[in-house]
């Protein structure tokens, strides 16, 4: 057995319905690189290439300000391969008006669409002798600005649902149709919940996708302890470009990574669960004033190898594991065997590098301690851990980095950060970074 063999994602001790169970067998059989029984090395080759795509993405068809084709053009004139469309609890396939005075864009989108379509936008008149000007659909879009092989965009939704004032929103990628929210008797099950109505629609129209937990730290809804349980939803955004989701944490809330590295070891050492992956995304909101602090494009994003540029393909790579997520930093290579980690960065002149492999070695502090307000009361926030989860087992300077596996390691990741300073970033004061998959360990429990 490989080193790197996962902790089964197809055996666990909890209780499933039948749908998660098919879902968890296909993802078992499609392979992953932390269960291959060779050395696997992310690379381009003849064969295969690295798009990079966002995942998370708002339009005038929920809260975004400007139109689906001003949207896909940016993302396709900034050199990106594909990009998934995310409006909160709806699809962008029925018939739908805006009025340009009214609308989040105002009339500067109106001017703009125009200008750069200027044959192509749909307008009329309402009672009131105000323009109003057709919302193009995602297929309308899709056909005019998707080139295949060179620039796709992905039917996607945020399926938006809270569990009383905890925001709970999950993005479903590659959706054959709406997602209603189902709610919950706590975040943990409206999590749930939602992770199975996508696999109950996936398993139906035999249609790949998949779900992701978005901005944990958005109002700081959702915890470690939540988030790990979750079975079939095995992502969640590690960076999230809008300015408002507490990617950092603070005094009282635990990080996005610090929560990978609670949820990685928890889910390998003790829930019997698969790996949770972490994503990069922009989250973009807002698309006329860039750079600002608003919620803007071209802030993160994942890097996917792929044989093609085509949904299910990019889902099952991304389930399989072989991808990174990026705020600004290009890999040239990932190379996972037996022995450990290789990572080659792609550098850009006069930027230096450091690499962080992180993990949590076997006999860790299992226990974790509430957090408490000043009055000693306990805050609804992830508990506080030993720093022995998610320790930095090896620090390494320059573009070529490796990781040796001393047979202690529960699982092993990595993150580049470079010495440049990310042009429009999500935090102020950030550096750009790469966030390499984590790998199961040697000494992860085996089925």
């Amino acid at each position: 057995m490989n080193r790197f063999q996962n902790s089964s994602a197809c055996g666990h001790s909890l209780r499933l319905p039948a749908v998660c169970l098919l879902f968890l067998v296909c993802v078992c059989l499609s392979g992953s690189l932390a269960g291959a029984a060779e050395t696997i090395e992310l690379k381009e080759t003849a064969t295969q290439k690295w798009y990079k795509g966002n995942l998370h993405t708002h339009s005038l068809w929920s809260d975004g300000d400007d139109y689906l084709e001003m949207i896909a053009d940016w993302y396709k004139s900034h050199g990106y391969d594909f990009l998934s469309f995310t409006d909160h609890n709806v699809l962008s396939n029925s018939e739908r008006w805006t009025v340009p005075e009214k609308n989040k864009g105002k009339l500067h989108a109106y001017k703009e669409l125009k200008k750069r379509f200027p044959d192509w936008v749909e307008e009329r008149k309402n009672k009131e002798g105000q323009i109003e000007v057709r919302l193009r659909t995602f297929e309308e879009v899709s056909d005019k600005l998707g080139e295949p092989g060179k620039y796709l965009l992905i039917q996607s939704e945020e399926v938006t649902d809270r569990f009383k004032n905890y925001p709970v929103h999950m993005n479903a990628t590659n959706v054959h149709s709406l997602l209603t929210p189902l709610g919950g008797k706590s975040v943990y099950e409206v999590m749930q919940n939602n992770t199975n109505a996508l696999l109950s629609q996936r398993e139906r129209t035999g249609q790949k996708m998949m779900i992701h937990l978005n901005h944990p730290n958005f109002h700081y809804g959702v915890t470690a302890e939540d988030l790990m349980k979750v079975v079939g939803e095995n992502f969640f955004e590690v960076y999230n470009g809008h300015p408002g989701v507490n990617d950092s944490g603070d005094e009282a809330h635990a990080s996005t990574e610090q929560i990978w590295d609670i949820i990685l070891t928890k889910r390998l050492a003790e829930l019997k669960l698969p790996i949770m992956y972490g994503l990069g995304t922009d989250d973009g909101h807002n698309y006329h004033k860039i750079p600002s602090r608003a919620s803007e494009p071209g802030r993160g994003w994942v890097v996917i190898l792929s044989e093609k540029l085509e949904p299910e393909a990019l889902v099952e790579a991304l389930e399989a594991g072989r991808f990174y997520a990026s705020s600004g930093i290009r890999l040239k290579s990932v190379t996972y065997s037996d022995q450990g980690i290789q990572i080659e960065i792609d550098p850009e002149e006069g930027v230096s590098y450091t690499t962080d492999f992180i993990g949590t070695l076997e006999g860790y502090p299992r226990r974790g301690m509430p957090v408490l307000d000043k009055r000693g009361q306990e805050i609804n926030t992830t508990q506080r851990y030993s720093k022995k989860i998610g320790d930095t087992l090896k620090s390494v300077k320059g573009t070529s980095a490796s990781y040796e596996l001393t047979g202690k390691e529960i699982y092993v990741r990595a993150v580049v950060r470079s010495s440049k300073l990310h042009p429009n970033p999500s935090e102020t004061g950030e550096v750009e970074r790469a966030w390499v998959q984590p790998v199961a360990g040697p000494a992860a429990p085996k089925e």
